[in-house]
């Protein structure tokens, strides 16, 4: 059996509650109403409740009014006259277990994930990516799979787009044609997105999406409190990263079934942010996951100023509705008054559509889940109010919370490990290095030819040389014979004398040389 949360006093009989069943808290919910109305009061009463039966909350803080959650209120002149209008003697002012998280890190403690558990889809909607375009993303990813390649934070992607970039002719046979055109839209569009922060998201230690479901030591659910007012400026950011947590909480949780109470509320503020411009396929999965992820405990409350901000096959899911003044001036506020209205089981007491209009500040109408899970009679009463503060927490009192804090010193430092990053670097270091040496084999191999010409033309002039020398040297010696012969004729014709000599010089001669 769960526990009825007083939410808000009838208006009509404010001696009635009306409640929110714990048990039925997981059958999600709705909180709508123009600017200036009460949401954000309202939104701050049920954070409380569920706090104080022990279920944690997940809230983002877009104005950074709501961090009061952390401070107990007190008493002043206007509250003390709601408290008349409600019939209500004192308020036990209390803060509530609060936890800072920023994606930024500076007004809470980091939360980051990585590139890879975001994955692609995702990551498309975050970066406004067209079909074609997220394609080729989820082409990435499949080539950093294939390949061993880690990708964790955001350089490993911007090397591995630069890497696919590159590379695309020889990886179009396996995985299609990489487009440039797509590449260098995904390539300018996360430069968009670093500009803006959004780099931060990426990295490790990666969110255990399980440290928001923690109770404090009287047995509290913990407020997990996002500082979202620089978050808001990027708004598809945002939208996607609350989509990842809700999205890893749906793969983490086992089925549950029903419970007394929920595992977890997550309170998604500017929830139009997450279906504009959403892609078929993304619209698909926020869909799924609101429709199953309450079988794993968690109860899902979108907050927005019109219903129409949500699609029918959501707004059809939303059990618990807390509607605010809505103001009709055109057609298109009528079209929503009526939306509105359509919504609620009606109340023969008043006509709704008219009702919404009239709401004061803090009055809302209100269907909650009765006792059976059955959609009960809208009722228009006036909102509890909180135990906690109006007055947003310093600085100082921040970052004291945060430094008792359950994750302190858990993300604070960040990890860097070799991942698709360092892997490209070192490949690109090694085909350096294979181009240096394969120019210095080059360089080589030429000084070596050169060297080779170089002794073969000394080898052939040497040759040259010494065959002149030869030659010479053959001449001289047949210059030699010659010369001697001659000198030993001359000097035998002298010894000799006469013709008997010269007889005898003739027949030697004509022995040597053939007679003449």
């Amino acid at each position: 059996m769960g526990t009825p949360i007083a939410i808000a006093k009838k208006t009509a009989n404010t001696q009635q509650d009306i409640v929110l069943h714990s048990q039925f808290a997981n059958r999600h919910g709705l909180i709508a109403g123009a600017t200036g109305t009460g949401k954000t009061v309202t939104l701050k009463v049920l954070a409380e409740s569920f706090s104080r039966i022990g279920v944690p909350v997940f809230l983002a803080d877009a104005k950074g009014d709501v961090s009061s959650l952390a401070k107990a209120g007190e008493s002043n002149a206007k509250f003390n006259e709601r408290l008349k209008i409600l019939n209500i003697e004192s308020i036990p002012f209390s803060s509530s277990p609060v936890v800072f998280w920023d994606l930024f890190g500076v007004q809470g403690h980091p939360i980051r994930t990585t590139v890879s558990e975001i994955g692609p889809l995702l990551l498309a909607q975050m970066l406004n990516l067209n079909d074609t375009q997220e394609g080729v993303l989820s082409a990435v990813f499949r080539i950093a799979d294939d390949q061993g390649l880690l990708l964790i934070d955001f350089k490993d992607l911007k090397s591995m787009i630069s890497y696919v970039t590159e590379h695309a002719a020889e990886f179009k046979a396996e995985y299609g044609n990489l487009s440039p055109a797509s590449l260098g839209a995904i390539q300018r569009n996360l430069l968009a997105l670093a500009d803006q922060g959004g780099d931060q998201f990426f990295g490790e230690p990666s969110l255990n999406i399980l440290d928001f479901i923690q109770t404090d030591s009287q047995g509290r659910g913990n407020i997990n409190l996002l500082a979202a007012d620089k978050l808001m400026n990027t708004p598809k950011l945002y939208a996607t990263f609350l989509l990842w947590m809700l999205s890893e909480l749906f793969e983490q949780l086992p089925e549950v079934g029903d419970m007394d109470k929920p595992k977890l509320v997550f309170f998604f503020d500017e929830a139009h942010l997450l279906f504009d411009n959403a892609s078929a396929a993304l619209q698909e999965k926020i869909e799924q996951v609101v429709r199953l992820i309450r079988s794993k405990g968690v109860g899902i409350y979108f907050v927005t100023q019109n219903p129409l901000d949500l699609p029918e096959s959501v707004l059809g899911q939303l059990g618990n509705r807390v509607q605010h003044a809505l103001r009709a001036f055109t057609p298109k506020d009528q079209k929503a008054v009526k939306t509105a209205a359509d919504t609620f089981r009606a109340n023969p007491e008043f006509k709704v559509n008219q009702a919404i209009t009239e709401l004061g500040v803090g009055e809302a109408l209100i269907s909650c889940l009765d006792e059976q899970g059955t959609p009960q009679m809208v009722e228009r009463g006036w909102v509890m109010p909180p135990y906690s503060s109006f007055t947003p927490i310093s600085l100082e009192e921040r970052k004291a919370l945060m430094a008792q804090s359950i994750v302190t010193g858990i993300y604070e430092q960040h990890l860097d490990r070799e991942s698709a990053f360092e892997l490209l670097q070192q490949k690109v270091a090694d085909r350096q290095q294979q181009a240096v040496q394969a120019e210095q084999d080059k360089a080589q191999a030429k000084e070596q030819e050169a060297l080779a010409k170089q002794q073969a033309r000394e080898q052939e002039r040497i040759a040259r040389e010494q065959a002149k020398e030869n030659e010479r040297a053959a001449k001289q010696r047949e210059k030699l014979i010659q010369d001697t012969v001659g000198t030993f004729a001359k000097s035998a014709a002298r010894s000799l004398g006469g013709s008997t000599g010269q007889k005898i010089v003739r027949g030697l001669l004509g022995s040597l040389f053939g007679s003449k």
